[in-house]
């Protein structure tokens, strides 16, 4: 993927669409039907999904942020636990140097436009995920981003991936009757 710019980030897009398997395991996985799946940005190396992309207007017409979900159990539980060894404030501190602060900003850019290349819902226009651009608060939300965009797009989200017991790179699927 080629930027128009530096400055203007060039839109993701909304993955592969999602299959009638992808929505059975993503019900599995939540304990819960997914609502408002636009498709699938990351799956685990098995091929099951590991972020979903949520339209940003849910069918039930509530505005909805969060445009890439972590949805892995293993992947959801890892972050969990990062998030419960009080890494948030280191996490944080790395945003007074003004590369990783420029950096994080970008991805903010860079997630907004994901999002309004799909929908713009004036609720929620310049409010990302996880803390961006100026704060740390939810390593989930940040690593579903690095792992929709790729490495070296969000550092703090690819910072948490790096810390965390769990890996893109090996399966930690545990298949989930989900009663159908």
């Amino acid at each position: 993927m080629t930027s128009r710019s530096t400055d203007v980030p060039q839109p993701f897009g909304v993955g592969e669409p999602a299959t009638d398997e992808d929505l059975r395991v993503l019900r599995a996985q939540l304990g819960r039907p997914a609502r408002g799946v636009l498709g699938i940005a990351a799956r685990c190396v098995c091929g099951r999904p590991t972020v979903v992309v949520t339209a940003p207007r849910l069918p039930d017409g509530t505005p909805f942020p969060t445009f890439y979900y972590l949805t892995h159990p293993a992947a959801t539980a890892a972050m969990s636990a990062l998030e419960a060894t009080q890494v948030m404030p280191e996490l944080s501190a790395l945003l007074e140097d003004p590369e990783v602060a420029a950096d994080y900003r970008s991805a903010h850019g860079r997630y907004l436009a994901d999002r309004e290349a799909v929908d713009v819902v004036p609720e929620i226009v310049g409010f990302s995920a996880g803390g961006m651009p100026s704060r740390v608060k939810c390593l989930h939300a940040l690593a579903a981003h690095s792992l929709a965009a790729g490495p070296g797009v969000n550092p703090i989200g690819d910072l948490a991936l790096e810390r965390s017991t769990w890996s893109p790179s090996r399966c930690q699927c545990v298949v989930i009757d989900d009663g159908e």
